[in-house]
């Protein structure tokens, strides 16, 4: 389907970035949030022991914010594909832009794993239904929302750097055309 002469796929690009990036934001913020609405429950410290009651507000603001960095980094990994360089040498061989998709899908996961697992604890020590007591979770919740915003920028460079190249070994490889190799014959 064309529109004036343009392909409504063209607006593809846009809007998934634009989800991603919304998404991780979303997360980020409800991380942070989560993180204040922690420290506004009641805690007694001494040294580096502290009780804390557990804060189920959040609880549901730091989950809200796992499940939206994992759909994120999902959205972002199911349309940009899988591109994965498996040696140096393979390495050496490929285009500055799939070096670029390389680089930015590995700090994407380690970001996401980074994030991920902070949100997780936060949420586990707001889980219980009692004061737990033990060495102190500063900040588990709030660094996992900063990681949030990181994952954005990396998963949007994952998935332009994707969509660029795919579009190039398009290029360099045509639908129709397919180059057929044929296998040595054994000489009887």
């Amino acid at each position: 389907m064309e529109m004036k002469g343009q392909k409504t796929g063209q607006y593809m690009v846009p809007v998934v970035c634009f989800l991603i990036i919304l998404m991780d934001l979303i997360a980020g913020i409800l991380g942070i949030q989560a993180e204040e609405a922690q420290n506004k429950v009641q805690n007694l410290r001494v040294w580096v022991i502290e009780c804390r009651d557990p804060s189920y507000k959040a609880f549901k603001l730091g989950f809200a914010a796992v499940v939206l960095l994992a759909f994120a980094h999902a959205i972002a990994n199911l349309h940009g594909g899988c591109h994965c360089v498996w040696s140096q040498e393979e390495l050496n061989k490929v285009s500055r832009n799939m070096r670029f998709a390389v680089a930015s899908l590995i700090l994407s996961w380690i970001t996401l794993v980074i994030g991920f697992s902070m949100l997780i604890a936060g949420v586990m020590v707001n889980s219980s239904s009692r004061k737990s007591c033990g060495i102190s979770h500063h900040r588990y919740l709030s660094i996992g929302g900063i990681a949030c915003i990181i994952h954005a920028m990396f998963a949007v460079c994952y998935y332009i750097s994707a969509t660029i190249v795919e579009k190039e070994e398009k290029k360099l490889n045509p639908p129709g055309l397919q180059v057929h190799q044929q296998a040595p014959q054994a000489s009887a």
